[in-house]
């Protein structure tokens, strides 16, 4: 993963609504969440919601599917994945393979 890439995902998370939802979307699971369904759980206002996650998506850490005439957003589990990998490659004395079992742990894919 590039630089900017990761600066563009750091960046998304590091806004307190946009940290919620993305939080909210883990919780989901692999089924996801509507978006009304995300706005109601956190009580914000749709346009404010869709912006938020514009963004998210953008960084790679949210995907949406439209199913009729709703929305459902996915937390992005290999966009974070590829984030801490990133961050955590140095670790271990420069043997980033032994954090390979931390990562896959934290991110399960569930």
């Amino acid at each position: 993963m590039e630089k900017t890439s990761i600066l563009r995902s750091l960046s998304a998370l590091a806004h307190e609504m946009r940290l919620d939802i993305f939080r909210h979307l883990v919780k989901a699971g692999p089924q996801g969440a509507a978006a009304g369904d995300i706005a109601a759980a956190l009580g914000v206002r749709a346009n404010t919601l869709s912006n938020n996650l514009t963004i998210l998506s953008a960084a790679g850490l949210v995907r949406s599917v439209r199913e009729g005439r709703s929305i459902r957003y996915f937390a992005e589990m290999e966009g974070m994945r590829a984030l801490l990998s990133y961050l955590m490659e140095d670790c271990c004395g420069g043997q980033a393979e032994r954090c390979a079992p931390v990562l896959e742990e934290l991110i399960c894919g569930c």
